[in-house]
């Protein structure tokens, strides 16, 4: 049944937006510190939750904690397996002073964790603990945001479930703000080149080491003043581009050299999820012909299970 997704006009929160992008690294780079490193930084990510986004469960000392950010009541939770937790609320405020609140917090937990502190992927940042120019947080307008979140993650779910292949999960990628899910030809690709303002450039090419065709979300910035929805290839193969794709509005960016579909065409359209899933499904279709992926493969049809178990379908 389709849903009615909420309206996200950049303009109208990117205050808020850049403020919280910078909390959720805060918060992401505790996670790195703690957790073995997987394939392609996987370990880094945050998970959409039932209420916001999560760290899921990391090691330390004492056993295991979670850190997870609520923008149901507006709060950030720390929770131990030993039975502890410190709360924080979450309202406008510096980044240094959420920076400083959340480390307290975890010293009362007895959890020691040192972080870089300064921003990845973000031009011109300054550190968390010298930053006091980015204090917005507008409650409603990061509601809509995880609301966003909340089914975009469902459809893709979905359109994971469809592949066989080594794929990632779905999941939340703090240095860009970025929800996405990625699948593998399993064949390697040559040598990323690109780079990332504070970002190894080693950590890049780990990243791209192999084939893939990744899909994802992000909710604008100041280049690209409007939340939208992305797909790329890398290497992106001859014929790429000019692989037709749906819905009607989705387009090739010369610039950006990926699918773009602004998030406004799936929120206004009678069926947001299905043109959703039209767009991963033709995107994906397009990397996987050009670079003859083995779809026969790497592809499955489990619908016959869910006929039979009465599996939720979108």
């Amino acid at each position: 049944m389709a849903t009615k997704w909420p309206v996200l006009d950049f303009k109208a929160w990117k205050d808020t937006l850049a403020t919280v992008h910078r909390w959720t690294q805060v918060i992401g780079k505790i996670r790195l510190r703690t957790m073995p490193w997987l394939n392609h930084s996987w370990h880094v990510t945050l998970m959409v939750s039932p209420t916001g986004l999560s760290t899921g469960s990391m090691p330390h000392a004492g056993g295991l904690f979670q850190i997870d950010f609520d923008f149901i009541h507006h709060r950030l939770r720390i929770v131990t397996s030993a039975g502890s937790q410190e709360t924080l609320e979450l309202r406008p405020m510096a980044v240094a002073d959420f920076y400083n609140a959340v480390f307290e917090k975890l010293k009362k937990l007895e959890i020691d964790v040192e972080i870089f502190t300064m921003p990845s992927e973000l031009a011109d940042a300054v550190p968390f603990e010298d930053d006091y120019s980015h204090r917005s947080y507008d409650e409603a307008r990061m509601v809509d945001c995880w609301r966003a979140l909340v089914y975009i993650h469902t459809v893709f779910t979905r359109f994971r479930s469809r592949f066989t292949g080594k794929v990632s999960p779905v999941h939340f990628f703090w240095g860009a703000f970025d929800l996405a899910v990625t699948r593998f030809s399993g064949r390697d690709a040559p040598l990323h080149t690109g780079s990332a303002p504070n970002m190894p450039d080693r950590v890049m090419q780990e990243a791209y080491s192999k084939e893939v065709s990744s899909c994802g979300f992000w909710p604008g910035s100041d280049a690209f003043p409007e939340a939208a929805f992305y797909s790329y290839a890398y290497p992106a193969p001859e014929g790429f581009a000019a692989h037709p794709v749906k819905p009607e509005g989705a387009f090739f960016s010369e610039e950006l050299g990926e699918f773009i579909l602004p998030y406004s065409i799936v929120q206004q359209s009678a069926n947001p999820e299905k043109a959703l899933m039209d767009f991963l499904q033709s995107t994906y279709e397009a990397a996987a012909n050009a670079a003859q992926w083995d779809r026969s493969a790497l592809e499955c049809d489990l619908t016959a299970f869910e006929n039979d178990y009465g599996c939720f379908r979108v």
